[in-house]
């Protein structure tokens, strides 16, 4: 699934954090959909940006498609990153919060975990 152009301005804000080292990586939430979430997803190195339209479902399942394919290392990375999120949608609806996080950032790399 790809998401209109439009929403490209949700990921443009955050151009200017770019890592020296590592990658960060992050999702916006472009919809709600109940049981699972659209968002736009980009890894940004200190060279290269790689973007994704991503779907996470509350079973934990995800889809993520390639409009810039990442390294499969930073690929994999980003995978894990948002079924760690899709996993822990329960434990949010039940705590009283938001089911889909508006945004999700992560850094990786030196002095930032793996």
């Amino acid at each position: 699934m790809s998401f209109d152009d439009d929403d490209e301005a949700a990921l443009g804000a955050l151009d200017a954090l770019v890592p020296e080292a590592g990658a960060r990586y992050v999702l916006e939430r472009v919809a709600d959909r109940g049981d699972h979430a659209q968002y736009k997803a980009a890894i940004v190195s200190a060279d290269a940006r790689w973007d994704y339209d991503a779907i996470l479902r509350d079973d934990g399942r995800v889809e993520l498609t390639a409009i810039t394919a990442a390294p499969e290392a930073q690929a994999a990375m980003l995978a894990m990153i948002a079924k760690l999120v899709a996993r822990a949608t329960p434990n949010r609806k039940a705590d009283g919060l938001a089911a889909w996080p508006p945004r999700i950032q992560r850094w990786r790399g030196p002095g930032r975990g793996a």
